[in-house]
């Protein structure tokens, strides 16, 4: 099976390898990718047991890797279009009761990141010219939007936003609440405003709900997250990672830097939590990158993660499809109110 590279490099060929160079020139990381590209598991890559492999890159840069599952997932500058859209359905719930409410601004979407960043962090340090500059601070650059205070609710305000009485006595009935808007139309929420009666789980809930989960066959919001947290703990078990981790973990011990079993734990372990972009997150960070890429730890990582979400979108191919016609729908809406 050949699959694309994240890279979009052409295939390695074995031939072509063993030809063009002498096995001895090849850099580490070429070799782990020649030989990987061609792994397949003992159950030849079915429903159980580690899948088939297409193509092992060679040290890509995150900013190109693309998975299954991004087609089904929103970047961040959507997310924040979307908070937007839910703030704007809160709002005008709220105005129904006679509140005025001023939306909450999400995060401004200028510094969020778009679809070529969306896996930038997910091995941790990889772009050498970033590491060099900011070690291990995701943060760096983009400054930390400062939202002011919400204005305090009225008892009456937060009796519409929230759907419940404030300082309820403990053990009594919980209030009534909807999974989707077309089963809240056919519950009573037991609290009336203004003779109105107030949506099951407030105005808060009915925002979510008419946003995403219209419809008694929403697919739930978090579902392709789901998915990709479940293949990425796949792949953290797969023997190919396993062994470029021990490989990774012994370039780093080499490097001064012992008892490290994975990147996530490097900044705890060294104890750069409170600095890290300084000084000492600088020369470990740079360290890493050049460890992930001496045994190709983000080429393997990747390969080895995109096969388990290719397996879970074809074993869920129903269920995605439904959200991606939800998704659309979403956007559709978004466009008539902002």
């Amino acid at each position: 099976m050949n699959r694309s590279s994240a890279t979009g490099s052409r295939p390695l060929r074995h031939p072509a390898l063993r030809s063009a160079f002498p096995a001895a020139a090849l850099p580490v990381a070429v070799l782990l990718a020649f030989a990987l590209a061609g792994c397949s598991d003992p159950d030849g890559g079915g429903a159980h047991g580690e899948p088939e492999l297409g193509e092992v890159a060679v040290a890509p840069a995150t900013s190109s890797l693309s998975m299954p599952l991004d087609a089904y997932t929103d970047t961040d500058a959507e997310t924040v279009r979307m908070g937007q859209v839910q703030q704007r359905l809160l709002s005008r719930c709220m105005a129904r009761y006679g509140f005025p409410y001023e939306e909450v601004r999400p995060s401004d979407p200028a510094g969020a990141q778009g679809p070529e960043g969306r896996h930038r962090a997910l091995f941790g340090a990889a772009d050498p010219v970033y590491a060099a500059a900011h070690g291990y601070d995701m943060t760096a650059g983009k400054g930390r939007p400062v939202k002011p205070p919400a204005a305090p609710l009225s008892e009456s305000a937060t009796l519409v936003m929230h759907g419940e009485r404030p300082g309820g006595a403990q053990g009594a009935t919980q209030p009534a609440d909807a999974a989707s808007e077309e089963e809240a139309a056919r519950v009573d929420s037991g609290i009336d405003f203004g003779g109105q009666k107030v949506p099951p789980g407030g105005c808060i809930r009915e925002a979510y709900r008419k946003l995403y989960a219209p419809t008694k066959d929403s697919v739930d919001l978090l579902f392709p997250f789901g998915l990709a947290s479940q293949a990425h703990e796949r792949s953290k078990d797969d023997s190919r990672v396993a062994e470029a981790l021990k490989n990774w973990s012994a370039c780093m011990e080499k490097s001064g830097y012992t008892g490290l079993k994975d990147p996530y734990e490097v900044v705890q372990t060294l104890g750069l939590e409170a600095d890290p972009g300084g000084p000492k997150a600088v020369t470990a960070a740079k360290a890493d990158v050049a460890c992930k890429r001496e045994v190709n730890l983000v080429g393997i990582w990747a390969a080895v993660e995109k096969a388990y979400q290719e397996r879970l979108v074809e074993e869920h191919a129903e269920t995605l499809a439904l959200y991606k016609k939800q998704r659309e729908v979403r956007y559709k809406l978004a466009a008539g109110l902002l």
